[in-house]
């Protein structure tokens, strides 16, 4: 029979990992630290005369959100009040969802703030951000080395 020397230290870190891996699982599965707010996901493509942005935000009202540019940046945020009800053999079943959200999206290039156009439909919010004159003409010299 062998001896085995007890390092209790090594115990303690075994389960403080364990326990940082099921709090990031935690997390992911709610999509946020405390469940009460969320990051909608977004995506950004630039083209010669615009910056066109989509955010996915479902279960959203038109009204519950409030988008603001400027020059160089766009804020969304809004609020999630969602609540699903099922009724099956004679037991009623009730879930509900809530939340806030900010996001603040730097852009790449200066807009025209008030030439903003913006579309929701079927939980995703689309804006079209036109740049303005002085980018659509601006021309940088590289140098090669």
């Amino acid at each position: 029979m062998s001896l085995i020397r007890w390092q209790p230290f090594q115990e303690i870190e075994a389960l403080q990992r364990d326990m940082n891996r099921l709090f990031d699982r935690l997390m992911t599965t709610n999509g946020s630290q405390n469940g009460s707010s969320f990051a909608p996901a977004a995506e950004l493509e630039e083209t010669a005369d615009a910056i066109h942005l989509k955010l996915e935000i479902p279960g959203l009202d038109k009204k519950d959100i409030d988008v603001q540019v400027s020059a160089d940046a766009v804020s969304i945020s809004g609020e999630r009040k969602e609540e699903t009800r099922t009724e099956e053999k004679g037991i009623t079943r009730t879930e509900f969802r809530y939340g806030k959200f900010q996001r603040v999206i730097p852009l790449p290039a200066r807009v025209e703030n008030a030439n903003v156009k913006a579309e929701y439909k079927n939980g995703v919010l689309q804006l079209t951000l036109p740049k303005s004159e002085e980018e659509k003409r601006k021309v940088v010299k590289v140098n090669v080395g």
